[in-house]
């Protein structure tokens, strides 16, 4: 039923269980596995040049956690797993990846900000599920 299967990661819990249902589902049904993270924070500005680059620095190496706990997590399943972690809105770029990759299901974690940040701005899961080209499955 499902050859690609992309899933997102953001370290949070809701996608730690995105990623559990995400491991199992390519498990069952012998499909690739693609996890991609976004930093989406980066700072908008700086004093200095170098307190940009700091925390570009800093969410690399939380991302890098991120997607090394994913391989663990994947390799116990004999689940092949490709990472990959870019910037920018994390909506659009769960969405531009899932096209590019051509894949047949998103998982995402239920992530709540807050219920009025949701009401007001959508959340994350919304926004991907609205636009993606195939199926997504929210983790709750």
């Amino acid at each position: 039923m499902f050859d690609k299967i992309l899933v997102a990661l953001d370290g949070s819990e809701a996608s730690k269980k995105a990623l559990a249902t995400a491991v199992e589902l390519a498990r069952t049904h012998g499909a690739r596995l693609h996890a991609v993270g976004v930093e989406e924070h980066l700072p908008h500005y700086a004093a200095t040049v170098g307190e940009v680059e700091e925390a570009k620095d800093e969410r690399d190496r939380f991302f890098a956690a991120v997607m090394q706990d994913a391989k663990r997590l994947a390799d116990l399943q004999n689940v092949p797993l490709i990472t990959e972690v870019g910037a920018g809105n994390a909506a659009h770029q769960i969405v531009q990846v899932a096209t590019a990759e051509k894949v047949d299901l998103v998982v995402v974690g239920a992530k709540g900000h807050s219920r009025i940040h949701d009401f007001l701005l959508g959340s994350t899961s919304d926004r991907v599920s609205h636009h993606a080209p195939c199926s997504v499955l929210v983790v709750r």
